[in-house]
């Protein structure tokens, strides 16, 4: 009977879905491997090569070809901390799915200055600068670079090269390759192996803030040309979506796109503004599906001050995850272990904006719903890294060399980016590996986040949920017939408050590297009152926070077991069907060693050791020897119990897109 139940189960698929599950948009083969329960399939959706100007200037020379190569688990090489080409580079698992988001301002500008003795621009100055070999020489060019576009207020200007050489022709011949190797590399036969994403990232950062998106295409219909700052305005990005539609969207051509945002938390507050018109609130919610919440340079989540013993709009402590202590792109101005600018100071718990974190901008989200009748920010979860070593992926501890060529290469990873973390993965559900099902999922936003680490996450509401599916054994095609899965809407009323489905796997990890057991999950919970306020609250739903594990401080090799797998039925007990809400899902796993620890640890530098500082001070000296200044491995030896975010042991975790539960 259960095998009967099964295959009617299955054949009813097809139907709970729609028989058309995503719209076909490309001539392709069909994938030998189509699931209609839809499987998860790991990607990575921001990653630079050489043609951003911040790649080039660290030393790094991996283009798109290189970076889809080591996507699919092939070796390239990376810049050490001299800038020589020494380091070899491999992703442990390859990833299903990669878009290349070079910078679309300098597209042009930075072939001008890079590839061709012949052109005139070549020789300009500033060019020749960023060619330069010398560190502080490279950090200038990338000053002068930023200064063009990026952190201008007025939009910025183009560099005179553009003046001395055509840069529009070379911008079009750079944007013609990143579509060709794309396509090179998109697997179109029925293996399905491979799912390449042609993308470029929109640059905008008015005074350092981050307004960046990552413009992600659905397949090769594309703008002629990426959209960038320089045709939109600073702080404009309403005017990015206006163009979007008129040169992709409605062009007739076939074209489709989102814009996905990236670091809130660096954005002073600015990346969720109150739409100032119904089209930008209406426009919002068609290209903005989803948000990239954890990347190298910080998680996006909630945030919370273990020192000040309060967070922003948060009393949940575990908000303190990979965090940094500005809110701008200043962040990254460390240079020989020092700050080298005022704008990466630390930001006070209460000056900190709220909107700069994700969940907060959920809540408020739903307060402007209910006051306008439309909530803006119904947002969906990626992770990804940001990558500029062309290295897409790389987001595992044990096996980080670094996303910003040689300025994070060696021991300057340590020195200077130590509160910088690997980046995570973007994870959608799809019935296969093809542009058009991964698109469509990340359209619907049945998508989850990870901070590196690969658990199995599934999530589905509705008040129909049966109590028993986790002892079902048809319980994820009963899941989508009773309710809808993470990134979906219940509609209400209900008479009964929803109950919610909560699934995770362990990562199973590969030969040499298991995966950790999973210790717990949570569900997060944001609805607004009657009086428009905002609430919060955390429920712990499976698994145990208690369960003993930890780490062995020699070895660094986990302690103590977890679950292998949490299965739950949960239902809201302090459901109100008259407020709007939203849920979505956070799954811990037990404790493991950060990167930082891993390599202070390689370099004979003890975090937990009680003599941490004297190894400090001599595997400094022993840098200097080999080139390096100043203090290399003194942050090694932080006293978390002084530090507001760093701690030398993580929890790694999953973030679910949320559902949402519309009381009207």
């Amino acid at each position: 009977m259960k095998i009967a139940g099964l295959l009617v189960a299955l054949a009813c698929v097809p139907l709970l879905l729609g028989n058309a599950p995503f719209e076909r948009t490309e001539e392709r083969e069909d994938c030998a491997r189509y699931e209609p329960l839809r499987r998860p399939l790991y990607g990575d959706l921001h990653v630079h090569t050489l043609y951003s100007f911040d790649s080039y200037i660290s030393s790094q020379r991996n283009d798109p070809d290189a970076a889809y190569r080591y996507a699919k688990g092939e070796t390239i090489v990376l810049p050490d901390e001299d800038g020589e080409q020494t380091i070899e580079a491999r992703i442990q698992r390859p990833l299903d799915f990669t878009g290349l988001t070079d910078h679309a301002e300098y597209l042009g500008p930075i072939s001008v200055c890079t590839e061709d003795a012949w052109r005139l621009g070549y020789w300009w100055p500033h060019c020749s600068m960023t060619r330069a070999d010398g560190l502080w020489t490279q950090l200038l060019a990338a000053t002068w670079w930023i200064s063009l576009s990026v952190t201008a207020a007025d939009g910025g200007s183009h560099t005179f090269a553009c003046t001395l050489s055509d840069c529009e022709e070379a911008g079009a011949d750079v944007w013609s390759r990143i579509q060709q190797a794309a396509e090179a590399h998109y697997d179109r036969t029925s293996a399905c192996e491979f799912t390449t994403f042609v993308g470029y990232e929109y640059t905008d950062a008015p005074e350092g803030n981050n307004l960046h998106r990552n413009v992600i295409f659905r397949n090769e219909n594309v703008t002629s040309m990426p959209i960038s700052t320089y045709e939109t305005g600073a702080y404009n990005f309403p005017e990015l979506w206006k163009q979007l539609r008129e040169q992709c969207t409605e062009a007739g051509t076939g074209c489709d796109v989102l814009a996905i945002p990236h670091n809130p938390n660096l954005s002073g507050g600015l990346m969720f503004r109150d739409p100032e018109t119904p089209e930008e609130a209406a426009d919002r919610l068609a290209f903005e599906p989803l948000v990239e919440l954890v990347q190298h340079k910080a998680a996006s989540e909630c945030r919370f001050d273990r020192v000040a013993g309060r967070g922003v709009g948060t009393e949940d402590e575990l908000c303190d995850f990979e965090q940094v202590v500005a809110d701008n792109l200043s962040m990254l101005g460390s240079v020989h272990g020092e700050v080298r600018t005022e704008d990466a100071a630390p930001v006070p718990i209460d000056e900190f904006a709220r909107r700069n974190m994700v969940r907060n901008a959920l809540k408020d989200g739903l307060a402007l719903g209910r006051e306008t009748g439309t909530n803006p920010f119904r947002m969906g979860f990626i992770g990804s890294t940001d990558t500029h070593s062309a290295a897409p992926g790389q987001a595992e501890e044990d096996n980080y060399v670094g996303h910003l060529g040689r300025r994070d290469a060696g021991y300057r990873n340590v020195q200077d980016h130590f509160f910088s973390n690997p980046g995570g993965h973007a994870v959608v559900w799809a019935e296969e590996n093809s542009r058009d099902a991964i698109f469509a999922g990340m359209r619907r936003k049945e998508t989850y986040a990870t901070s590196g680490t690969r658990p199995t996450v599934r999530f589905f509401g509705g008040a129909d949920l049966h109590p028993e599916l986790c002892t079902s054994d048809q319980r994820v095609a009963d899941a989508y017939a009773q309710g809808v899965p993470m990134g979906g809407t219940i509609e209400g009323p209900t008479a009964t408050a929803p109950r919610f489905l909560v699934s995770a796997l362990k990562d199973a990890g590969i030969a040499g590297h298991p995966g950790t057991d999973l210790q717990r999950a949570q569900i997060i919970k944001g609805w607004v009152d009657a009086d428009g306020d905002t609430h919060e609250r955390v429920y712990d739903v499976a698994g145990d926070a208690n369960n003993g594990a930890t780490v062995d401080r020699d070895t660094c090799t986990p302690q103590g077991a977890g679950a292998q797998e949490l299965c739950t039925v949960w239902q809201d007990p302090d459901f109100d069907a008259t407020a709007d809400a939203f849920y979505y899902l956070r799954v811990l796993e037990n404790p493991t060693c950060r990167w930082s620890t891993l390599q202070c640890q390689a370099a004979g530098v003890d975090p937990f050791a009680e003599d941490c500082a004297s190894q400090a001070a001599a595997a400094t000296e022993a840098a200097h020897d080999r080139g390096a200044q100043g203090d290399v491995y003194g942050k090694c030896c932080l006293d978390p119990d002084a530090e507001p975010f760093y701690t030398p042991l993580i929890q790694e975790r999953a973030w679910t897109s949320p559902i949402w539960y519309d009381a009207q």
